[in-house]
């Protein structure tokens, strides 16, 4: 078995990708995606004087992971571990992520081909994860022909090669189930957030439900958040066919999506339980982060709502992706976890397709594990098991 050790000094190293792509129109701010050309930068974590035929890979839809705690961990103790941005890194007002997947495509082609690693671990970690079953789907099994907008995608031709084994570490289903899970239905004019149904509104001191809310409260909720959701995409879809009827130069739109952060799983422990501290979320106090300005799909394109954030036409659906699936899987659910709803983790695992699946539980863990050394490090050891048992690690 690999040395567990957690003594390895680890080095960074700066990569630049580069591949060829036309696009209508430009949709990335500066160099990254246009000129005919995708430039893709991440980060090579490796531990001083320590090969390996393995990589672990982390990407997100929309952030660079190098400064986390479970990649820097992971190379600690002995892995070679790619953080890799995609041409919407730390902005993903206009992400596609069919095209996100084509960028995963090209870093694994380049350490397969170029960097000379035989086995390439996708580590999805939160937005991570339903990225990395949606890539693996279409690895495995090329199906996409199309963004949910109609524009082509020519995915098959990518001819992208799968991963060897698949993680899927404190992540949610995607990011439409997250939406859906999370906005806040008291909205009632996409134009004016302070135009609300005080009865949805969980914020509200004055609402009379409170927590602990009875069964017919969420079922309402529930069905309310679903509501503002497809009336958005209605909304978005008109504008498109609009736009596209008039036959001018104007493609697309960005708009901004208020009040996104309101589960009531953020004030009520007994729905869901868990270990997550109750009146708490990932971006500290939900009712500041719900109307904040980082808070999830707070702007977006026409284009990137549907690929991201409509739960009826994203193609990111971790649990329909994990279907399709045959690469191994572990599927890891913290249980402090203070981003991702409780039940999501199990959803993947259930639906999974993999003859080879795993399940485990972090006892405590929060999101980003934080100031949880043990858990960090519970974490890391049992990966490095799995994949050992596998015969993905170098002896």
């Amino acid at each position: 078995m690999p040395k567990e050790t957690r003594d390895y000094e680890i080095t960074f190293e700066w990569i630049h990708i580069a591949y060829s792509e036309s696009s209508s129109f430009v949709e990335t701010y500066g160099f990254a995606g246009n000129q005919g050309a995708i430039n893709l930068e991440g980060v090579l974590i490796r531990p001083k004087n320590r090969s390996s035929k393995t990589l672990y890979v982390f990407m997100h839809p929309a952030s660079t992971l190098q400064l986390l705690p479970v990649p820097r961990e992971a190379a600690k103790y002995g892995a070679h571990v790619l953080c890799a941005g995609s041409r919407y890194a730390r902005n993903d007002t206009a992400a596609i992520l069919e095209k996100v997947i084509l960028d995963l495509g090209a870093y694994i082609s380049c350490a397969k081909v170029q960097w000379g690693y035989e086995r390439v671990v996708l580590v999805g970690w939160s937005g991570g994860g339903s990225l990395s079953l949606f890539y693996q789907a279409e690895a495995e099994n090329p199906t996409i022909t199309h963004t949910p907008a109609g524009d082509l995608i020519d995915i098959k031709s990518a001819t992208l090669i799968p991963a060897d084994a698949v993680i899927f570490q404190a992540a949610h289903i995607s990011r439409a189930r997250l939406l859906l899970d999370i906005i806040d239905p008291s909205v009632r004019d996409e134009l004016t957030p302070d135009e609300r149904d005080e009865a949805l509104d969980i914020y509200n001191p004055h609402n009379v439900n409170q927590p602990p809310y009875n069964p017919a409260f969420i079922k309402n909720y529930r069905e309310a958040q679903l509501v503002r959701i497809r009336r958005i995409t209605a909304n978005v879809k008109e504008v498109l066919r609009m736009l596209k009827s008039r036959g001018t130069a104007e493609v697309e739109r960005g708009f901004v999506t208020h009040r996104t952060l309101a589960d009531p799983r953020f004030l009520d422990g007994s729905i869901d339980p868990n270990d997550r501290r109750v009146g708490w979320c990932y971006l500290g106090n939900p009712e500041t982060a719900n109307s904040g300005p980082v808070g999830l799909a707070r702007f977006s394109t026409l284009r990137a709502w549907l690929s991201q954030w409509s739960i009826d036409d994203s193609n990111a659906d971790g649990v329909a992706c994990a279907q399709r699936i045959a690469a191994p899987l572990l599927v890891v659910e913290n249980t402090a976890d203070d981003a991702v709803p409780q039940p999501h983790a199990k959803e993947v695992f259930d639906a999974a397709g993999s003859s080879d699946k795993t399940f485990a539980v972090i006892s405590g863990a929060t999101h980003y594990y934080a100031g949880q050394p043990a858990q960090l490090r519970q974490v890391t050891e049992l990966t490095r098991r799995w994949l050992t048992d596998r015969h993905m690690l170098d002896d």
